[in-house]
């Protein structure tokens, strides 16, 4: 979730198609939709009953496994109906962010050919030499600390958001195709999710997004920070992060990430087992691009940059003539 594209933009007609056939209800989904919006709405109502302290770190662990769901959503699960599927999804406990753009947006980051590009993947942090070159000293600055994990998921988290936020204004006033409507319909949504905090708990708007919703978003920046780096084999920039039995099951696997670019079809509680069968011939398709934990990911890059903002190459492939 990071340079993400404007709502009109628009990646492939689908995901991977199955080679199998999946079950017609994957229930471990419904019930991961189940615990993230019920355990959402009891942690709210606990606001000015529980410190905030509890609350809002449950609370944006909520909203990022709601993300999560929102992610296999993208991918063609829970069901075989695709209009039940967006229903499941599109409730924005997040605020900022509509279902449909998020859809848009990840479809064209599973162009795997173009990951990293700089223009072509939405969920690509790195930058051309053109469009660094129009940056201002602040931005280049901001940018720069959001290549460390703790920027990352600060400052990077706001940054991420501004930027989205101000291409979708942008296209709202231009009065790009299917913005306008596309928000419209997010706004109606976003109607019980602000009277849920504000009339029925009582909670202030801004401690919601400041305490619960940007953190929620600043989890998943954890997962997407190394997921991927600029590299020639397409394979070859997909991590792994292995052995995250904390944040793995908030993020329903998808720390596996070599494993769903390579399936996205495959629902997230086969990832595991799956891996397990397959972990050699991913990781020697990667390079090695593998962490054995979150904390592994924390001890390089903390306060170190992951890589640099300027890809490589300039595009993916390399841009000629």
């Amino acid at each position: 979730m990071s340079n993400l594209t404007t709502s009109a933009d628009s990646g492939p007609p689908g995901s991977a198609a199955a080679p199998r056939r999946l079950p017609a209800v994957e229930i471990p989904t419904l019930l991961i939709a189940t615990l993230a919006y019920s355990g959402w709405g009891a942690i709210t109502l606990m606001y000015g009953r529980w410190p905030l302290w509890v609350v809002a770190p449950v609370g944006a662990l909520l909203v990022t496994l709601h993300g999560s769901l929102q992610h296999e959503v993208v991918h063609g699960h829970p069901t075989r109906w695709g209009w039940i599927n967006r229903l499941l999804a599109i409730v924005p406990l997040s605020i900022w962010l509509p279902y449909d753009s998020y859809r848009a947006s990840h479809l064209a980051h599973h162009i795997d050919e173009r990951i990293t590009d700089p223009r072509d993947d939405p969920e690509s942090w790195y930058w051309t030499a053109e469009d660094w070159g129009r940056l201002s000293p602040l931005s280049r600055g901001v940018v720069r600390i959001s290549q460390t994990l703790a920027g990352r998921v600060t400052v990077g988290a706001y940054w991420a958001i501004g930027r989205y936020l101000h291409a979708e204004w942008r296209a709202f006033l231009a009065g790009k195709e299917g913005v306008r409507a596309l928000w419209l319909e997010h706004f109606l949504w976003c109607i019980p999710v602000i009277v849920w905090v504000k009339v029925v708990c009582g909670m202030p708007l801004s401690v919601y997004m400041l305490a619960i919703a940007i953190p929620g978003t600043s989890i998943t920046l954890i997962r997407s920070f190394a997921e991927h780096r600029a590299r020639p084999a397409v394979r070859g920039r997909i991590a792994i992060v292995e052995g995250s039995w904390i944040l793995g099951p908030v993020f329903l696997f998808n720390n596996l990430h070599a494993l769903h670019h390579e399936a996205p079809w495959v629902p997230w509680y086969e990832y595991p087992s799956r891996y397990r069968h397959i972990r050699a011939r991913l990781i020697a398709e990667n390079g090695g691009l593998v962490y054995r934990t979150y904390f592994d990911v924390a001890w390089r890059f903390l306060l170190r940059p992951h890589d640099s903002p300027l890809h490589p190459t300039d595009r993916v492939p390399p841009a000629r003539g």
